[in-house]
């Protein structure tokens, strides 16, 4: 009995031994890097580094986030599509890459991926969703939806709205807008948001659909109006902005996502491992605090329900592009 007993209690700790282990198995070996592909500075990159900087201390690994900016992030996206699904290199996956883009070539319009935003990937986790703000300067007579509505019907085509870009986020945010609205207005692409509120704000143009991360510190300062939000619930860092939903536009949803992703083929297990870490991480109170501050919200969850969400935004997007005729630039 005396044998039996210390045999199972070395077997018990032999067991837990091997746990830790086998858990180190499922990490890359090496350096990771996530590849964002937007410049240094904006939201995608600054989540990024968020998430990084916390994983690096998590895993006793080093991760580098490295910027590989161009085409509303679709080249970050092909070049991370084509590398070993061994995990040393992950992407920090946008709306554009991942929902936009997809949409935008299933319609032939102006872009053509090379991958298969459905297939080449191995999604782990849902980092953060941030709403779209409609914003005016002060000098604009409309300032509700309602307002916003019949200016616009008022004024066929002579309204403007800027966007950071045709086929960007705030491009489809606009459209699904005009389409829900039935309304005609004039869309004006800037490249990129700063020059696109720039402009709003020195009163070139009229109004714009914009990230709220961008958009925020204007309306902070008084330069710029917030008049709707556009997810279905309020965001934290608004709570006295309407949404679009409550505004008269039934179920309005147009966000900037971000997650984390591998290439296609990445081990179930190693996929597995990362979201859990993921989870941890987003769950810190100092990562959430920067993540209110960035106006990102309901990160995390399973590896299936990002997959989902992402399933639902492309082909939502892709009846937005369709019926709309959204073209990208270049």
């Amino acid at each position: 009995m005396q044998r039996r007993t210390l045999f199972t209690a070395s077997a018990a700790a032999t067991a837990c031994l091997a746990v830790p282990a086998l858990r180190a198995q499922t990490l890359p070996n090496g350096p990771i890097k996530i590849i964002v592909g937007f410049p240094p500075g904006g939201g995608t990159d600054a989540l990024a580094r968020v998430v990084g900087i916390k994983l690096q201390t998590m895993w006793n690994k080093t991760v580098i986030v490295e910027n590989k900016a161009g085409a509303a992030g679709v080249i970050a996206a092909d070049f991370v599509s084509k590398q070993a699904p061994d995990g040393n290199t992950l992407l920090m996956a946008h709306i554009n890459s991942h929902a936009l883009g997809p949409a935008l070539n299933s319609v032939g319009s102006g872009i053509k991926l090379g991958y298969d935003a459905a297939k080449d990937f191995s999604p782990i986790s849902m980092v953060g969703i941030t709403p779209n703000l409609l914003v005016c300067n002060t000098a604009q007579p409309a300032k509700t939806v309602a307002e916003v509505v019949a200016l616009c019907k008022a004024n066929p085509g002579k309204i403007s709205f800027a966007s950071a870009g045709g086929g960007s986020a705030q491009h489809f945010a606009l459209e699904m807008f005009k389409l829900q609205g039935k309304l005609f207005a004039l869309h004006i692409p800037y490249r990129g948001s700063g020059p696109a509120l720039t402009d709003l704000i020195g009163g070139q143009v009229n109004y714009c659909f914009e990230t709220m991360t961008s958009a925020t510190p204007h309306v902070k300062s008084g330069k710029a109006i917030a008049i709707a939000q556009t997810r279905l619930k309020r965001a934290k860092g608004h709570p006295n902005v309407p949404t679009m939903n409550e505004s008269g536009f039934k179920d309005f949803e147009a966000t900037v996502w971000y997650g984390l992703m591998g290439p296609g083929k990445l081990p179930t297990a190693m996929a597995q491992r990362m979201n859990e870490d993921v989870n941890t991480v987003l769950a810190m109170p100092d990562v959430q605090e920067k993540m209110d501050q960035f106006g990102a919200e309901d990160g995390g969850g399973s590896i299936q329900k990002f997959a989902d969400f992402i399933a639902a935004e492309q082909k939502k997007w892709a009846v937005v592009a369709k019926a709309a005729g959204v073209k990208a630039d270049g």
